[in-house]
């Protein structure tokens, strides 16, 4: 296995997804909606959200803001998230 998939693996990535458009949809925010307030594409934070994506600490800081969360915490739901 390389060394990165260790690090990282897809359900780390798939948890922050669904932690995401978990918080997107309870403040009632389209995809398009949260990426304009946290300065990205839509097709990113449609990636982010389905776990393709593995966003910097900055991106992940970008969408927390515009989530109105900490950072903290929403790594902290990401990390309860239970993926398929």
């Amino acid at each position: 296995m390389p060394l990165c998939s260790r690090l990282v693996p897809d359900d780390v990535r798939l948890n922050l997804g669904l932690a995401v458009r978990s918080e997107r949809l309870r403040r009632g925010l389209s995809q398009e909606e949260l990426a304009e307030r946290a300065g990205l594409d839509r097709t990113y934070i449609s990636g982010l959200e389905r776990g393709t994506r593995n966003p910097a600490l900055t991106t992940q800081h970008k969408v927390a803001d515009a989530l109105g969360i900490a950072l903290a915490d929403l790594l902290a739901l990401a990390g309860s998230q239970e993926g398929p």
